[in-house]
């Protein structure tokens, strides 16, 4: 199951620094051991509801555990200053559902949780 890194990303000012540069030119080598797919980088969010300012990248990885291995791996920490260090996150973990999911079924888990 499918597991994906999204990150909410505000750069100060709105201009990469020279150190975020340096991040953006190394990462992918750091993800490519671990079979992810870069799916969105730095776009411009278009909000329906409440307020989102900066932008989103979207990584998808094999697995939680993946992503977590590739997360701590010494070739990533090695360059994760660059980031944290000049550009603001918001960075999180999420499980794809299984191919069986459908919306009214985790509704109806729910109801017999709380005995409805």
């Amino acid at each position: 199951m499918s597991t994906y890194l999204i990150n909410h990303l505000r750069i100060p000012g709105g201009v990469p620094t020279e150190e975020s540069l340096r991040y953006l030119e190394q990462v992918q080598a750091t993800t490519e051991a671990y079979g992810a797919k870069w799916l969105v980088l730095d776009a411009q969010v278009q909000v329906l509801e409440g307020s989102w300012p900066g932008s989103v990248v979207l990584i998808e990885f094999p697995d939680a555990d993946t992503a977590m291995t590739w997360y701590n791996s010494p070739e990533y920490q090695a360059i994760l200053a660059l980031r944290v260090d000049h550009t603001i996150n918001d960075l999180v973990l999420v499980d794809s559902v299984g191919p069986d999911f459908t919306v009214a079924g985790y509704a109806r888990q729910i109801r017999t949780l709380l005995g409805q």
